[in-house]
């Protein structure tokens, strides 16, 4: 079950401004990578379904995080399908995002108060994922689009829509600021935030450092 209520999950998002996006299909990589984004201030974790055997990986990065990073909100990305959702939810997942927007996996998620976070293309796209409860929708590919200007034309006519890009979003000061600018509850990065190399070196220091300098780029931004 969740340790994070739907409330307490979405919050978190939005106070921090970033969730780090990331796969890796050795356990104990996963959860150095997750405790180096802990270090660094992260407090929402997306790990996604991308791999085989990806839900077992994940079940034992919630049971570390459980004692290792007790503050760190954990859900699972890249769910296109209500079974698969399900399944995650078991395993402790505390929100749902997907490339796509399914409606029935939305009904799941309600069903336990979980956060589900679809991934929408477009303004219809995003009205009627607000309709099925949708709070926090995922602008994506955000880079492909339409980018921050996407967002701030959205927002104009819905400005109660709470947003996370996810797709072109880079850990620079020029980037993160025209998103924050354009009106994001939060970005959702991966690759930038975990290269290959420092990944291959283990060099989780960076990993934290990179993150805190992410999020101190995006709470300037905000102010």
């Amino acid at each position: 079950m969740a340790r994070f209520s739907k409330i307490q999950t979405i919050n978190a998002m939005q106070a921090t401004g970033m969730v780090p996006v990331f796969y890796h299909k050795e356990v104990e990589v996963a959860k150095q990578v997750v405790k180096a984004c802990y270090e660094g201030g992260v407090r929402a974790f997306e790990f996604t379904n991308r791999g085989d055997f990806a839900h077992e990986v994940f079940a034992e990065v919630v049971k570390f995080a459980a004692v290792e990073c007790p503050e760190m909100i954990l859900g699972i990305g890249s769910i296109v399908d209500p079974a698969t959702a399900a399944l995650y939810i078991q395993l402790g997942a505390n929100f749902i995002v997907g490339p796509l927007f399914n409606p029935e996996i939305a009904k799941v998620c309600n069903r336990r108060l979980i956060p589900y976070t679809p991934g929408c293309g477009s303004v219809s796209e995003v009205g009627f994922a607000q309709e099925l409860g949708c709070d926090l929708c995922k602008v994506f590919p955000a880079g492909n689009v339409g980018g921050p200007s996407f967002v701030k034309n959205m927002k104009a006519p819905m400005p109660w829509s709470l947003l996370m890009v996810t797709g072109g979003v880079e850990p620079t000061k020029e980037n993160l600021s025209a998103w924050i600018g354009a009106g994001v509850t939060c970005v959702g990065m991966g690759s930038n935030l975990f290269p290959a190399d420092v990944i291959k070196a283990q060099d989780w220091a960076s990993i934290s450092a990179k993150c805190a300098e992410a999020l101190a780029i995006i709470a300037d931004c905000r102010k």
